[in-house]
Order: structure tokens, then C-alpha cells, then sequence
């Protein structure tokens, strides 16, 4: 199984994309609270851990790649004064309520949010200082050309952070993992949200993504140079690293 073959409902109809579209769509209102429901907070400090890493190179121009409702894209504009966020997502009602919380903290300003597919960006060459996608990787159709996007759009020197589930391999964490992941998550989510299946899909996308070093290697199959991981929370969370 690929990343490029998991998708989220299984016998219907609709490529990867669409359907990943149709789901974030589906779930929009109750994303936020499953959330931090679901990774018991744990998953605002792993952005912290990002940011405090994209705030040492001080870019101006930020690209966020699949924002969704904007969490990330507020915390850069939050910690880093210089920044300016362009904020990207393939599901509309997501950036309906980023745009919200972005209003109600008044960054207007600074950071606007845009529907558009992370595949096919729609951004000259070199335009960003630093690129970010939180979660949102897994989701790609074909994850090299996102990368290969991605790598296009940064300018040279610019760097990327990509923030995603891994699979802890440790031998005691690791069962208690695979049985919140695969159970336990995927129950809480069809008790509050409106899709049975996008809770189930988070658990076979992530068994399905290339994490760690193959996932480095993709990046420096499409041009990227000083690539380096740190590993988060008992290895159940990575940041990838990458320059233009």
C-alpha cells in the first residue's frame, strides 16, 4: 500500500483528491475540537516545536500548504513579526472558519487564505522564504509532485517543514499507539463528527505514509539538500526538514 492509494471511502466513487476534498468539507466544524480531543493537546506543542524551528531564518513571505483552519499559519504570524502567511487548503469550509479565527485575532493582515491544490500551485518560482504543512502530506494524491511544487515555489536558500504522524517503533509504546490509532480514535470520531470514515482513514494513512528516511529521500529526489527529522512525543510525530 501506497501513500498515493490510501484513500478515505474505500468504494466510492472520486479520485484520492476529491475525496480527501469531500471529507475535510464533511468534518469542518468539529476538526478543531477532535483535534485537541484527540491528541490530548499534545498536537499545539509539536507546532510550537516547528515554529520555534521556522522562526530562527526570519522569512517574510511563508507559504502554509494544506492550513486548514489555519492554526499553523496563526501560529507563525503570531511568533514571528516579520512573517507575512499565505495560507493554501483543496477544502473550502475549512478556510471558511481559519478566515474567522484569523478575524477574530485581527491578522487580516498578515496572513490570507486561499483554496487552491497543493499539487499545482498557483505561485511563481522562488516566491516563499519557507514553506510548512502540518498534516498534510499524508493527504496528497501524488506526493512528489507536492514536493516538487513545493521545491519550485521556495526560493533559493528557502527551506521546508513538513510536520506529520509517524509510528513509534518502540516495543512498549508502540501497541498503545497502533490501539488508540485503529480503535479508540476512529470511535471518538464517528461519536462528534458527521464522517464515519475520516477517523478510520487517519489510521491507514499514516501506516501507509514513508516516514523517516524514505520520506527524506523523496525530498532530495525532487531537489531538496540539508534534509533532516527530529522525532516528537515517543515517536509519534516528526518534523522533516529541507533547503532549497
Amino acid at each position: 500500500m501506497t501513500n498515493k492509494t490510501v484513500k478515505p471511502y474505500l468504494n466510492e466513487p472520486g479520485s484520492k483528491k476529491e475525496q480527501v476534498t469531500q471529507m475535510f468539507n464533511r468534518i469542518s466544524g468539529s476538526y478543531d475540537l477532535l483535534n485537541r480531543m484527540l491528541s490530548l493537546g499534545i498536537d499545539v506543542q509539536w507546532r510550537k516545536v516547528l515554529v520555534g524551528k521556522l522562526r530562527k531564518a526570519k522569512p517574510v513571505q511563508v507559504l502554509d500548504v494544506a492550513t486548514g483552519t489555519a492554526d499553523l499559519a496563526l501560529a507563525i504570524a503570531e511568533a514571528v513579526p516579520s512573517a507575512h502567511v499565505t495560507g493554501l487548503d483543496i477544502a473550502e469550509e475549512m478556510l471558511v472558519i481559519g478566515r474567522s479565527k484569523i478575524a477574530k485575532r485581527g491578522l487580516d493582515n498578515r496572513i490570507r487564505l486561499e483554496a487552491g491544490d497543493a499539487e499545482r500551485l498557483p505561485y511563481p518560482d522562488g516566491t516563499f522564504d519557507a514553506i510548512t504543512v502540518a498534516f498534510g502530506v499524508r493527504n496528497f494524491e501524488d506526493l512528489e509532485q507536492g514536493l516538487g511544487e513545493m521545491y519550485r515555489v521556495l526560493r533559493p536558500g528557502g527551506r521546508l517543514y513538513v510536520l506529520e504522524f509517524a509510528q513509534p517503533k518502540g516495543w512498549f509504546f508502540r501497541p498503545i499507539f497502533q490501539l488508540y490509532f485503529k480503535y479508540l480514535l476512529p470511535l471518538v470520531g464517528r461519536l462528534t463528527s458527521k464522517d464515519a470514515r475520516a477517523y478510520q482513514y487517519l489510521f491507514e494513512s499514516v501506516q501507509a505514509f514513508p516516514e523517516g528516511e524514505t520520506f527524506l529521500e523523496l525530498m532530495r529526489k525532487k531537489g531538496f539538500e540539508q534534509t533532516g527529522w527530529t522525532s516528537l512525543t515517543f515517536g509519534t510525530c516528526a518534523i522533516y526538514e529541507g533547503s532549497h
